[in-house]
């Protein structure tokens, strides 16, 4: 890519991080590795999850050494050792971005087994157990966003643990995430210590509106196509600044505190029809973090054209579109809650998948 279009990327207020690991991109010299897009495409944070692991150890030859040594062990020890090996690798190779950033970049998320996902006690104890195995300040624990995870993300806190907050999509949610948050900060020893970001999903959300729409199929309906997921975040950073810009998180932030920025995670394109640069370009302002797939990244480095604050000034335009789905009968709120249940449970499907695989590697 030239100059110039880096030069944007590095100036852009979001954050770039990377939704994709694995011991190949660790290790790799080529342009696609995790060294070389540190150093030449302005990422500066790589997010994971059961999926992403899933797919790198099922068919990554990289990983046979380690099955073949670790026979006679247990499926889930074999995966707990390959996952936290990649994510504390990757943490090194980004350790010098975690410090020049002061621990707001530079940073490596590993999820919690998706299967504890409604279980409060075992997520915290999973969560405190992946941050003492990986042993790094700058990686992220991720938590869902489910009810029984958001007394999990304030516990975590609490101890000094920086998490990431996934599978978010609805507003509603958002506040109570941000509001979990708060109060982990709060009773935490040192709020200092301690980072977090909010994975709010974006594409799910027009893959599931837009079905409902082409159903209706009357003009107004299909005026809508893939306008619901951005309204739905740029409203979400409404509200980010109005909880962070409160009387309450003022008193957390003398204390140390920093503010927890939205991540926008699902940035692939679905829908061809749609710019395959759209979740990136129309969600940028400060503050927030946008982490895309390989194929998103490489897109916006080919072509991507950034416009500075993309939400900000828009708001009136995303209560709009909100009002045009009320109107036709859809409810974002179904749709958010379907989502949540959807998403915890393909991830444990992953897990479930990977499972298998390592289990026949070890036969």
């Amino acid at each position: 890519m030239d100059t110039t279009r880096l030069d944007e990327l590095k100036d852009c207020p979001t954050s770039i991080w990377l939704d994709d690991l694995s011991r190949a991109k660790i290790t790799g010299t080529d342009s696609h590795s995790l060294p070389s897009r540190i150093a030449t495409s302005a990422v500066v944070g790589v997010t994971t999850n059961p999926s992403i692991f899933s797919a790198a150890i099922s068919s990554g030859s990289e990983y046979a050494k380690d099955i073949e040594l670790m026979k006679g062990s247990s499926v889930d020890d074999v995966i707990e050792k390959l996952t936290t090996d990649d994510v504390r690798a990757a943490c090194d190779l980004l350790l010098p971005i975690y410090k020049s950033s002061k621990g707001v970049d530079g940073r490596v998320s590993i999820e919690v087994d998706p299967r504890l996902a409604n279980d409060t006690q075992a997520t915290i104890s999973a969560g405190q157990k992946l941050w003492k195995i990986i042993d790094r300040e700058n990686v992220m624990i991720k938590v869902p966003a489910t009810l029984q995870g958001l007394p999990a993300i304030t516990a975590l806190l609490s101890h000094g643990i920086s998490v990431n907050v996934t599978l978010i999509f609805s507003i509603k949610r958002y506040g109570q995430v941000i509001d979990a948050y708060m109060k982990g900060v709060e009773e935490c020893s040192d709020p200092s210590k301690v980072h977090s970001v909010a994975s709010f999903f974006i594409s799910r959300i027009d893959s599931a509106i837009d079905a409902q729409l082409k159903g209706i199929g009357t003009p107004e309906a299909l005026q809508l196509l893939g306008k619901a997921a951005i309204a739905n975040a740029h409203l979400a950073y409404q509200l980010f600044e109005e909880k962070f810009n409160s009387p309450r998180w003022a008193s957390i932030a003398a204390k140390g505190g920093h503010k927890q920025r939205p991540l926008w995670a699902s940035t692939g394109v679905k829908d061809p029809s749609y710019s395959d640069t759209t979740y990136v370009v129309e969600l940028v302002a400060p503050d927030t973090v946008n982490t895309m797939p390989q194929s998103t990244l490489d897109a916006l480095l080919d072509h991507g054209v950034l416009r500075g604050d993309t939400i900000t000034s828009r708001y009136p335009d995303a209560v709009n579109v909100l009002r045009g789905l009320s109107e036709l009968a859809i409810s974002l709120d179904d749709v958010t809650g379907e989502l949540e249940i959807d998403g915890v449970k393909k991830f444990a499907q992953a897990w479930n998948e990977l499972q298998i695989n390592v289990k026949n590697a070890l036969q």
